[in-house]
């Protein structure tokens, strides 16, 4: 049921997504919404991908207007990775298309079973932030 819910709200967002971003540069958005001012390498490392590849990825999100590169104010040669103003409101607008595409589904449920799924996703949601915070790098201040 879970990998049926799953694809179900991939085709949900996929209906809600103009987006001028692939699933992997999405990813390195949410990544650096979430870790405002990440190093490349920390990136990459979390990604589970490779430096060169990263790098590609954000010149790609950077070309587009969605990321800013910035010099660390300790270290020179460190370039950090944020969102930019652009980014940011690309984030939110492909959050409230993505929720009107939910609504109109859950506005077919009953209204018991829409409780039961908020309860059931609250728990999924801190149950999922925990493995993802334990399995975070420790430190992002490798040099990329």
């Amino acid at each position: 049921m879970t990998s049926t819910a799953a694809e179900l709200l991939e085709v949900l967002w996929g209906r809600a997504s103009t987006a001028p971003a692939s699933a992997s540069q999405l990813r390195v958005l949410l990544m650096l919404e979430h870790h405002e001012g990440i190093n490349l390498g920390t990136l990459a490392d979390s990604l589970a991908s490779t430096p060169p590849s990263t790098s590609r990825l954000c010149d790609r999100l950077q070309a587009a207007g969605f990321v800013d590169r910035v010099v660390s104010p300790t270290d020179r040669r460190e370039v950090r990775l944020r969102l930019s103003s652009r980014g940011r409101a690309f984030l939110a607008d492909l959050r409230a298309r993505r929720q009107k595409e939910l609504q109109a589904v859950l506005a077919h449920m009953p209204a018991a079973k829409r409780v039961a799924l908020l309860e059931g996703l609250e728990a999924f949601c801190t149950a999922a932030a925990t493995r993802i915070r334990h399995d975070a790098p420790a430190s992002d201040t490798r040099t990329a």
